[in-house]
């Protein structure tokens, strides 16, 4: 999943999930990527700084809910500030529950094998345990070994939180 940053063509901003870039642009050509604000289509990509994490500034495990953009805060009837939020289009609802249930159904029915990840899929591989479903933790560079060994593993779907 991608989180990308969004401006309208009246200059509102808001943020979004899309399964993939390519995803963003068919939905962004079908007219289906609104302004939560105005409704507009007419909306662009905005850049974006990633998120790296590191050792003395960790990502959280929650994205905070992010501050609204100058331009887009707006005193409500009772003083509270009003930040934009994207709505959901039934098809991205349809496919985050199609995700969490391949999630679900893939934790269920497999072994959790934890940081021993690698290891089991080798052994997996050249045939030195019987083959079954595992899933557990690989760092990127045991990863890409796994990758270059030609053993075949996948990430499992990474889903937003519930709330958004």
């Amino acid at each position: 999943m991608i989180r990308y940053a969004l401006r309208c063509a009246k200059g509102h901003s808001f943020e979004s999930w899309f399964q993939s870039s390519a995803a963003y642009d068919k939905q962004a050509k079908q007219k289906l990527v609104t302004c939560p604000l105005c409704g507009s289509a007419k909306v662009k990509k905005e850049i974006m700084s990633p998120r790296l994490a590191s050792s003395r500034n960790p990502l959280p495990s929650r994205d905070p809910l992010p501050s609204p953009p100058p331009q887009a805060a707006e005193s409500g009837s009772g003083g509270e500030e009003r930040t934009p939020v994207a709505m959901v289009s039934p098809q991205e609802r349809e496919l985050r529950r199609k995700l969490k249930d391949l999630r679900d159904h893939l934790t269920r029915n497999a072994d959790y094998v934890g940081q021993e990840f690698a290891e089991e899929a080798r052994k997996m591989h050249y045939g030195e345990t019987d083959r079954r479903s595992i899933y557990g933790e690989a760092s990127p560079e045991e990863a890409k070994k796994l990758y270059e060994e030609g053993i075949e593993f996948h990430p499992l779907p990474v889903l937003p939180h519930e709330q958004n």
